[in-house]
């Protein structure tokens, strides 16, 4: 697998992109990675990068951007906080990514058996953690289909709210960044969600907001 030029990088449009992320997904669920020199990679991005991709994640350890989407050095910008939660620091991580360094897509990944939100649903109140939860809470009172034991004993629970927290971040950067949402209007980038599901590591993609 060659390691990403800027030539290359303007090749992949945001569909073509997506499907990088998809082709990668697939080769990480069977067990299989692409052929590539990790240490040359590292050498021949010493100089400059040229990331397709912006993926935000969680901080879970199950959950790397890189591996499960089987990338290497110099293919995608990595964003981790608990419960893949937006705010105005990642969101200029994001604007520099696209705008000035030329990725393709936006990516919002959350994932099944989330303690953030679990957290949430929990209604957790801890030292810092509560301000993040915080954060997660609208997509907590969001769902509505669930009428007992909303909780983190309810894994169909959590898995709706996990669902509504990753369309509210992307509803969010739509509505936050003046910058994204026109380069998406504009079809230069493409703003996606996932759901990555530890059991299996299949990520299934959404793109539509509601």
């Amino acid at each position: 697998m060659k390691t990403l030029t800027k030539e290359m990088q303007n090749s992949i449009t945001p569909e073509g992109a997506l499907e990088l992320l998809k082709d990668g997904n697939k080769r990480f669920m069977n067990n299989l990675k692409a052929n590539r020199n990790l240490l040359q990679q590292a050498n021949e991005t010493s100089d400059g990068q040229h990331p397709f991709a912006i993926v935000l994640s969680c901080i879970d350890s199950r959950t790397s951007a890189e591996l499960i989407f089987d990338q290497g050095l110099g293919d995608i910008f990595s964003v981790r906080i608990a419960g893949n939660i937006i705010n105005e620091d990642i969101l200029g991580s994001m604007e520099f990514a696209c705008k000035v360094a030329g990725s393709k897509i936006i990516a919002v990944l959350g994932h099944s058996g989330c303690g953030a939100v679990k957290g949430a649903c929990d209604h957790v109140e801890m030292g810092n953690l509560t301000a993040l939860l915080s954060k997660i809470r609208p997509a907590v009172d969001d769902e509505k289909s669930v009428i007992e034991n909303r909780t983190s004993q309810n894994s169909e629970f959590v898995d709706k709210v996990t669902l509504l927290n990753v369309k509210r971040t992307m509803k969010s950067i739509m509505q936050r960044s003046t910058i994204l949402k026109e380069m998406v209007d504009k079809n230069e980038i493409m703003l996606v969600g996932g759901i990555h599901e530890l059991s299996t590591g299949e990520v299934t993609f959404y793109t539509d907001l509601t």
